[in-house]
Order: structure tokens, then sequence, then C-alpha cells
């Protein structure tokens, strides 16, 4: 076969396995890469995330990775939702999910189909490969723009013009020589969308993020304490934000995703505050069974129903609030005491001043859905 036959057959194979689009980069830096990396740990914006920094020599380049690798192919998988990704937000007796975490953890599904485009790659052409979906050293966002999937918005994220902002990715290095995609020109102009959408104001209009002020960081990756300041801008998100991708106008081309895999379950689609917040370690555990919520933690996520709970002006969970402030978990004693306090300061009528913690008292929102 062909350079070109092999590539569109790989094409098509990924295709067929259930990718929603497939693009090819060389396995190769650019110089940018590694400052970008470099400095974005040098200036401490990874926080608790000291595997950055451990990584980054492997990280920035994919030839020191795996040496051998002379091509890489980097897929995405859609998970657009089918509805407002931010409607939970607005309802502040419920709590908030990411729209990724919903139902079952997508590293699951997205590596079987690795794995099975790997044995067929290896099996056709005798190739060496190596597969990655996001638990590797590797730079898939810079790849996936090489490999022309998309461009990095103002968000960090990958944009692409066929799926907005709702793309898994995974990548195949393999030994092969495959011609390499054009890559994806830059389509955000002087839109702003995501970056005023921020509740944190991680994101600095210059594509850089600060994750040490990012909820997803926050309410998954730190193994601090949620800063004072930074939480009535949780809101009720437990687990991971979609504020500033659900913002990008380039959504509006995005198919809902059909993969029952991604769609959410009934018990993920607007959890109540008040089953969630009486939840022993035993019952999270078997509510998040193959969730990807689970990675955060019963204490941090226990943590964050608290702070939710607080930002929600929920008084009648005021009692839970108070049986957690003997918790053996320092990270859920401390957000219950917070929200014991803002709660009883509500209950007795008190005006909260706006510089004290959690700032003016939470606003009535729309009753549950």
């Amino acid at each position: 076969m062909s350079g070109a036959d092999v590539k569109a057959s790989i094409r098509a194979k990924a295709l067929e396995l259930g990718f929603s689009d497939v693009g090819f980069a060389r396995a190769q830096a650019l110089p940018e890469w590694k400052a970008s990396l470099d400095a974005y740990v040098a200036e401490g914006r990874h926080g608790d995330m000291a595997w950055m920094a451990e990584t980054a020599g492997r990280r920035a380049d994919p030839n020191v990775l795996w040496p051998e690798a002379r091509s890489v192919i980097v897929l995405g998988t859609n998970y657009a939702p089918s509805g407002d990704p931010l409607k939970l937000t607005r309802f502040p007796e419920r709590g908030n999910i990411s729209v990724y975490a919903r139902n079952r953890d997508y590293h699951d599904l997205v590596k079987r189909r690795l794995k099975a485009l790997g044995r067929w790659m290896a099996e056709t052409w005798g190739c060496e490969l190596k597969v990655f979906v996001d638990t590797a050293p590797v730079m898939e966002k810079p790849l996936a723009v090489q490999a022309g999937l998309g461009w990095r918005g103002r968000h960090t994220n990958i944009v692409s013009r066929r799926f907005g902002s709702w793309l898994f990715l995974a990548e195949v290095f393999t030994t092969l020589e495959i011609e390499p995609d054009a890559p994806e020109a830059d389509h955000c102009g002087s839109c702003r969308a995501c970056v005023e959408a921020c509740p944190t104001q991680a994101l600095d209009g210059e594509g850089r993020i600060d994750a040490r002020r990012c909820i997803s960081y926050l309410t998954i990756e730190s193994k601090s304490p949620v800063p004072e300041g930074l939480r009535p801008g949780l809101g009720n998100r437990l687990y991971g934000c979609d504020d500033c991708m659900a913002a990008c106008p380039w959504d509006k081309f995005a198919p809902p995703t059909r993969e029952p895999d991604f769609l959410p379950r009934v018990e993920l689609t607007a959890p109540r505050l008040a089953d969630l917040i009486r939840l022993d370690e035993a019952g999270f555990r078997e509510v998040f069974t193959a969730s990807p919520v689970k990675r955060a933690g019963y204490e941090r996520f226990m943590a964050g129903v608290l702070i939710a709970a607080a930002n929600g002006g929920q008084v009648d969970l005021l009692a839970e609030a108070e049986r957690r402030l003997n918790d053996p978990s320092p990270l859920i004693r401390d957000a219950a005491e917070w929200a014991a306090l803002l709660l009883r300061s509500l209950i007795e009528g008190d005006q909260r001043d706006p510089q004290a913690p959690g700032g003016s008292p939470p606003r009535p929102l729309a009753p549950a859905p």
C-alpha cells in the first residue's frame, strides 16, 4: 500500500471503531511546547500537581517519551451533551457534576478502542506502537493542533469546528512513517466568551490558565482546602466545571454524543444535595461506581457538597453541616465549619459582610428541575 493508502486505511478503521475524528502528526515537538510547560511550572500555576514538574522532560517531547516513535495518530471522541451543560448550576439544591463525569469513566471505553486499533495496525503492518489516553506524560493538546483536530482556545482546551470543545483526546505513537496532516488554524478571533465565563477568573485571556483558581483543579486535583475567597465561585459545582467550554460559540456545531457510556445516569443527572450530604464513604463508592468522580475521593467530594450547600443557602442542611464539625477528615471539618457559619448567619437573618468568608449572601435561584 502507498503511504496515502495506509493513512486512509488507519483513518477509516479508527472511525469504524467509534472514534469521532482522526489526525496525524510527526512525533516531534515544537520548541514553544517546552518553553510553555517550563513557564507554567516555574510560575507555580500547576498547583499541587507535582507530577507535571516531575515528568516535564518526557512530556515536552514525544521523542524523549519514546525515541522510536515516528508518527502520532491523534484521536478525538465526541462527548457533547444534548442539552444545556450549565442548567444545573442554576438549581442551588442540586449538585452539578461535569458533563464528562455523569456516567462511566471515559478512559475505559477509549482505551479499549485504542487497543483494538493498535492490534489491527500491528497485525496489518507489523509496526511497533504505544497507546495513551490522558494518563501518560503526553502533550496531547499541542499534538492535536499539529494533527489538525482543532486549535487551542483561550480556555486552553482544543476547539474543533465540528465538535466544539467536547472532544476526549487519545494518541497512538507508532514507528510507521505517516504523512502528517496540516495543523488547524486558530479561529477564536477576538472572542473572549470563555474567559468571561470562568467563575473564578482562572483564565488570563492569552491562552494561559492558573490551575490554582480553576474549579476542575480545586474539586479534583488539589490536596488542600479550597481557598475561602474562591469558594463562592464554585456555586454548586461538585466535580469539575464546564463553564468555559460551554461558553464557546463553536459548540453550536457539535452533534450530541450517541455513546451510551457518555449519556448521563439518572442518579447523576440532578442529584439532591440533601441526599449527597448524607452519604458515608461506602455509599459514595456505591453511587459513583465506575464513575470518574471516584477519582476525587470521598473527603474532597464531601467538602464540595458542604461548600455547595452554603453557597446555595440550603439552611435545611445546617444540621448535616454541624454533624460534620468533628469529622476525622481535616478537609471535611474545614468545609463544615465554613458552611455552618454561613448557614447559621442566614437563619439568624444576619447580613454577611461582603469581605467575610463566603462574600455576599447567596442569591435565590430557580426551583429544582
